[in-house]
């Protein structure tokens, strides 16, 4: 075996820390390049063969875990880049006083219908699971999304100049914007979560305590490189034209995918095995007289067999409704500084691009050393405390610059993309398939969403009853929303457990998984 080279590593990281410009295209292109070549040369053995020598490692060709692990980092940034495309265009066509409404209420109304929507979305997602598995699953829903993503781009240029088209004075385009709006903001988790459903269970814990961070860096960059040139692809096809092109990198995203999961079958890793076993075992309880359990019911009984699932479910809420008000916060301020919908598409594409940088320096640099040196439970804690701060001066200013508030939704994000994305998928890592397919799914889709909606449903009331609020007072909102999520991301630290724990519960489910296959 070759062991993996140190200067290998560094190359990597000097790359994304400026070598050619941080945040440009060759920049970007050329991590990622590393990073691919990084990652299949330090593959770990597979659990059937161990190492002969500390110091040998197992050629590339014999461990296909690194290759399909590979695969579907690339698919992820495939996604990722599809959605950082989509992100500012509809959010542009949304808030047009043409194609969409430009009314600061509008915003928080349409994200309360994210929730309904997700809760669709999971719905359908348990259902296909259950029929297809979750190869087919993952690639239905992508090329499902990626479809509907560029068939309502298609439909809204249609219907862009025809305003005499309208429901009770409202014009059709208008209401295909903002359907448009909200299943973009719903979609993505639900093919995100079975990505990485996929990848925590081929990793181990002390794997994915390594790889976690560059894995989500690779998205980080594609989604940075998406976001530079959102300004470019608006000028070449349109709005409606960058978001075709965003459904077609879905859909090749949905290729690669299945190309990991083909992988896996073809060399025995597959995670659907446990699925099948799981499947089979509850058409025998079928066939005893035991009722079929619906989705909403699993999903109640996990919750309670899990308590870990429950409290990252209430963690998931509060920083979901601090990212909500900080991007009312931003969306008011945007509006009102850039009126022009091009434009602003380009601006905000530029702001997540550097979002993704600043999560990708941090993805390559900082956190995979920290998560050497430091157990996860402690970095939970420390995440909220940085944006109470934050929030805190800006809820002092009277009229909070743009750059202020969009200041604090960069670090929320930064911090969101790169550290609490990773702790978020390793705390899946030691539990079982139902709680890595069924139960992440539910926090991934409809959390993350619920989230989103409740607190925007919340501040409709508000502001139905007070009036609408100004920056300062949403500020002072989000300052609240703040030290709520330092509550529950508090609690949830007590039940992660620590990188020994998670390693002897991750190796206990894979011998519970050998004895049932082996009594089979």
């Amino acid at each position: 075996m070759i062991s993996l080279p140190t200067s290998q590593l560094q190359q990597t990281l000097l790359l994304l820390r400026g070598g050619g410009g941080g945040g440009s295209t060759t920049s970007a292109a050329t991590a990622a390049a590393a990073l691919t070549s990084t990652l299949l040369a330090s593959t770990p053995p597979t659990d059937t063969t161990p190492p002969s020598s500390p110091s040998t490692s197992i050629p590339f060709l014999s461990t296909p875990e690194a290759g399909a692990t590979l695969l579907m980092a690339l698919s992820m940034a495939l996604h990722y880049f599809s959605y950082s495309l989509a992100r500012p265009t509809t959010l542009s066509l949304f808030t047009s006083s043409t194609t969409g409404f430009s009314h600061p209420s509008a915003f928080p109304f349409a994200m309360a219908f994210i929730s309904p929507t997700s809760l669709l979305l999971l719905l359908l997602y348990g259902r296909e699971l259950e029929n297809s598995g979750p190869r087919d699953t993952l690639f239905r829903t992508s090329l499902a999304c990626g479809a509907t993503l560029a068939a309502s781009a298609y439909l809204v240029s249609l219907l862009a100049t025809r305003t005499d088209i309208a429901v009770k004075s409202i014009p059709i385009v208008k209401i295909v914007s903002s359907v448009l709006f909200v299943f973009r903001e719903s979609y993505v988790q639900l093919i995100t979560s079975q990505m990485w459903s996929f990848t925590v269970s081929v990793l181990t814990p002390a794997q994915s305590a390594r790889w976690f961070a560059p894995i989500c860096g690779l998205t980080s960059c594609s989604s940075a490189l998406a976001g530079v040139n959102v300004g470019r692809f608006v000028e070449w096809g349109g709005l409606t034209g960058t978001l075709i092109l965003s459904g077609a990198f879905l859909g090749v995203s949905a290729l690669v995918s299945r190309k990991a999961y083909l992988m896996a079958e073809k060399h025995g890793f597959d995670p659907a095995r446990e699925y099948r076993r799981k499947k089979e075992q509850k058409l025998q309880n079928i066939a005893n007289g035991e009722k079929e359990v619906g989705m909403i019911r699993k999903a109640a009984s996990l919750f309670k067999r899990v308590p870990t699932l429950g409290a990252l479910f209430s963690e998931v809420l509060a920083v979901q409704g601090l990212s909500t008000l900080l991007n009312v916060c931003f969306v008011t301020k945007l509006k009102e500084s850039i009126p022009d919908d091009g434009a602003r598409a380009s601006w905000m594409g530029k702001f997540f691009a550097l979002i993704n940088v600043m999560s990708g320096t941090l993805q390559f640099t900082a956190l995979p050393l920290i998560m050497t040196k430091v157990e996860p439970s402690w970095v939970w804690r420390t995440l909220p405390i940085i944006m109470l701060s934050l929030t805190t001066n800006q809820a002092f200013q009277k009229n909070p610059s743009l750059y202020l508030v969009s200041g604090s939704l960069l670090m929320l994000k930064a911090l969101e993309f790169s550290a609490r994305r990773m702790l978020d998928e390793m705390v899946y890592v030691p539990l079982d398939f139902e709680s890595r397919y069924v139960g992440k799914e539910v926090i991934s889709v409809f959390g993350y969403r619920f989230g989103k909606s409740g607190t925007s449903l919340l501040l409709s009331g508000l502001t139905s009853i007070f009036g609408t609020f100004n920056i300062q007072q949403l500020s002072e909102l989000t300052a609240f929303s703040a030290a709520v999520w330092m509550v529950c991301a508090w609690r949830l630290s007590y039940f992660v457990p620590s990188k020994k724990q998670a390693e002897e519960m991750y190796q206990k489910q894979k011998e519970e998984g050998k004895v049932k296959k082996g009594k089979k």
